[in-house]
């Protein structure tokens, strides 16, 4: 079954590309595309067997996000958050919730992000609130920015602060919990506000919640997932990783296609631009650059599936750890591939009218996500004296 899911995918990433371009150029949202996401049954992959679904490896799902990515980043970021949260009612979740909840997913339903927040607060800090009501059941209240797929999706995932009705200031000790709410439901006003220079397609707008009516049964604890080890965080940041190591794969496809039509540099005495040895390094380079972000990638994949076999603190930091590599590596191949391509393909590689610029474009947006900085802080002292790295999302 895992073979017939990456063929779909295979066939789903060719359709994507198709329109690619086109759809970032006038940035139109990918209304068809995600339908055919929904009715494909990929949305499912990660349902455990025991409610119907695949369970796929973490090497399966981070394939399909590879293939995804190289066609249409934007298309690869709108599942990302339905994946991530699918794990969050798995670890969290009651067996009535995940009975409910899966099998909307199987049925094509496709869950979509409201979490983060504009500041001045720090970004662990939600000023979301649920809060309960006399009645047993909750009202939701807040607005939450960048919330990727949110204009298509059927269910908002809403990270917030619990609230007791009387909490001023939340902070970031202040318990939190995830609502699931359906898109369509009272109080709920999704925005297409998205105005980034790339992954422009994301379908990701400003959510407002005005005491929007939650029932207990669609209330998942947040915090507590962190309070042990996991591979919450590690999940989530394999699949951005395969999203960066999918754009550095599709932007080394589109540069040798470039080179193909590129004229040759008149000192290189060739007869193609493929021929001229001054190009013939640029393309080694970058080959060894993807291809050295794809075997990390990879590896990080089997990390993260030995120690959901065997988890412990020790192999759930070691996978961290791996996924964290990964991403540093993915990042760096994306943003270097984006670029080397025009440097392949010349100045015609340049034109608007080719809308290559699109490959950087969410390149830099996307690795923008999560700060590769603090993700080599925390391998250095993993390394030089094992310091287990912190539970989060982001890691």
């Amino acid at each position: 079954m895992t073979t017939q899911a990456l063929e779909v995918a295979r066939d789903l990433a060719d359709t994507f590309a198709a329109g690619a371009a086109e759809r970032d150029a006038h940035r139109e949202l990918p209304t068809e595309a995600v339908r055919a996401l929904k009715s494909s049954g990929l949305l499912a992959l990660s349902v455990p067997v025991k409610f119907g679904g695949l369970g796929v490896p973490a090497t399966v799902l981070t394939e399909v996000f590879r293939l995804f990515a190289a066609a249409d980043p934007s298309l690869a970021q709108i599942p990302h958050s339905h994946f991530t949260f699918l794990e969050a009612l798995r670890l969290q979740g009651s067996r009535s919730q995940q009975s409910f909840f899966y099998g909307l997913v199987l049925d094509g339903a496709l869950l979509a992000n409201a979490q983060s927040e504009r500041g001045p607060h720090p970004i662990d800090v939600d000023t979301t609130r649920l809060t309960p009501t006399p009645s047993g059941d909750f009202v939701l209240d807040g607005r939450k920015f960048y919330s990727t797929g949110a204009l298509f999706a059927d269910w908002l995932v809403v990270r917030a602060s619990l609230s007791d009705g009387t909490l001023d200031t939340p902070t970031a000790a202040t318990p939190k919990v995830i609502a699931f709410v359906p898109a369509d439901a009272p109080g709920v006003e999704v925005v297409d506000d998205w105005d980034g220079m790339g992954q422009r397609t994301t379908a990701s707008g400003t959510v407002t919640l005005d005491r929007v009516a939650v029932p207990p049964d669609h209330v998942v604890g947040f915090s507590d997932i962190f309070g042990v080890p996991t591979l919450y965080g590690a999940r989530a940041q394999l699949l951005h990783a395969a999203i960066d190591v999918g754009i550095a794969t599709g932007a080394l496809a589109e540069g040798v296609r470039q080179a193909g039509r590129a004229r040759p540099h008149f000192e290189a005495n060739v007869g193609a631009a493929a021929e001229d040895p001054t190009l013939i390094a640029v393309a080694g380079e970058l080959a060894v650059t993807v291809r050295g972000a794809q075997a990390l990638l990879g590896e990080a994949a089997r990390q993260v599936e030995a120690a959901a076999a065997h988890l412990t603190a020790d192999t759930a930091a070691a996978a961290s750890v791996a996924v964290a590599t990964a991403k540093v590596a993915a990042v760096r191949a994306a943003l270097e591939a984006s670029s080397a391509l025009f440097e392949l393909g010349g100045t015609r590689s340049a034109t608007a009218a080719g809308n290559l610029s699109r490959f950087w474009r969410d390149a830099r947006t996307h690795t923008l996500h999560d700060a590769t900085r603090w993700k080599l802080q925390h391998i250095g002292r993993y390394t030089l004296s094992a310091t287990p790295p912190p539970r989060h999302g982001q890691l």
